[in-house]
């Protein structure tokens, strides 16, 4: 028997990727890690406690004077490139799982109002423009907009309070979208808030207009629903599918239980850290081989609020946890897998995604020693490697390959 846990820390990155720049110069200063280190002692007087993320390698591929330079713990580390254009949670996720996500499309919301609104009146909707600006409002409760916590034209979003509209009937708004949206995901986010949606519009990069949805309060006011409309995707040729097929169960915790597809999966949908930890922990507990894969949510919407103060709390809260699975995997097989899906900088100046390289710090008990893995070209790189220690043959994933192993070549 063995498990493979992958814990994906939001918005954790470890240094601006050579192309971060390509929008945002200043990204090209991006540290999340070293700058929430920073920034954290300053505020604290003290250094960040990250025991397990430093027993674990973090220092090895991200050296600072606050995160322990050696560790006696069977670990492979490196870091990875994202392996898909900007820098966003759902494509990071679906990279991860093996889908090709290079090609996905960006675009405004402003160049596709006339085509989304002649779809959403012939599915039978009143369909206005918001004050003259590029976003929509439909059936006078459903905001149609820019997604603005991801690089610009990468997400469009159909927002509601769910004191206007039910979060079925908000779907069903989303989805009419998602069937002619070009971009990567159409997210239905609906939530709680005092006052109008309409109040909490923003302009955002790159000519992009939509709500700013942490100052509506869904975050902090409960009730939050939310579902990921992705692109056209093989999911039968993602990790959790091909891990179900061969009989392993499969447990998705947090966000990936809302934007990663597996019909034989398990879902844990959480945004409380304790919580995501909570099931996590439940799920390495039960007996037999599993998949787990986790999305700790709250260090991504730190990033996005500019709080490195908050971010640095919810890095120690993470890695407590990481503390108690690191024990909990102790069996030869066990895989304990730490990565991000992108950069967060909350000291960048700008409250979105930075394109920055990620952690790869994979526990592996029964190979003693540290091996220094090199750079992965993808995300999809990571999923593959959890792939071949669950015993799967990552060929069977759409993309990646094993880190530090080249792929095959056809003869």
């Amino acid at each position: 028997m063995a498990k493979t846990v992958i814990v994906v820390i939001d918005g954790f990155g470890i240094g601006a990727m050579p192309d971060a720049g390509a929008l945002r110069p200043g990204d090209l200063a991006a540290d999340t890690c070293g700058h929430v280190l920073d920034r954290c002692r300053e505020a604290f007087g003290r250094p960040l406690r990250l025991p397990a993320l430093g027993a674990l390698g973090l220092g090895l591929v991200h050296p600072h004077p606050d995160l322990a330079r050696h560790t006696r713990l069977p670990v492979a580390v490196g870091r990875a490139a994202l392996g898909y254009p900007g820098a966003d949670t759902f494509a990071g996720h679906q990279t991860m799982m093996g889908a090709d996500f290079s090609k996905v499309t960006v675009a405004r919301l402003a160049t596709h109002l006339d085509e989304v609104t002649k779809t959403l009146e012939d599915a039978g909707h009143r369909v206005e423009l918001l004050g003259g600006k590029p976003l929509l409002i439909v059936d006078s409760a459903v905001l149609v907009h820019d997604n603005l916590e991801a690089d610009p034209g990468i997400n469009w979003n159909a927002s509601a309070r769910l004191e206007d509209i039910g979060f079925d009937g908000l779907l069903s708004i989303a989805r009419t979208v998602r069937s002619v949206a070009p971009v990567a995901r159409v997210i239905a986010v609906g939530g709680h808030a005092e006052r109008p949606l309409s109040e909490s519009v923003r302009e955002g990069d790159a000519g992009t207009v939509g709500l700013d949805t942490p100052a509506t309060g869904f975050y902090r006011n409960g009730g939050l629903q939310v579902q990921h409309l992705g692109a056209a995707l093989d999911h039968a040729r993602q990790l959790p599918d091909l891990a179900a097929r061969a009989g392993i169960p499969v447990t998705l915790v947090g966000k990936a239980a809302d934007i990663l597809a597996c019909d034989e999966a398990v879902r844990r949908p959480a945004v409380p850290t304790a919580d995501v930890l909570a099931h996590t922990l439940e799920a390495v507990r039960a007996e037999g081989d599993a998949l787990v894969v986790a999305n700790v949510q709250e260090s991504d919407l730190a990033g996005h609020q500019q709080d490195a103060e908050r971010y640095g709390r919810i890095l120690e809260q993470t890695d407590a946890g990481l503390t108690a699975l690191t024990a909990l995997l102790a069996a030869p097989g066990d895989r304990l897998i730490v990565t991000g899906d992108h950069g967060n900088d909350p000291t960048i100046g700008h409250a979105y995604h930075t394109r920055e390289y990620v952690p790869v710090l994979i526990h592996r008990p029964g190979i003693p020693g540290v091996e220094l893995l090199p750079d992965a070209g993808s995300l999809a790189d990571v999923g593959a490697t959890a792939a071949v220690s669950l015993g799967l043959d990552p060929a069977g994933l759409a993309n990646g390959a094993e880190i530090g192993r080249a792929p095959a070549t056809e003869a």
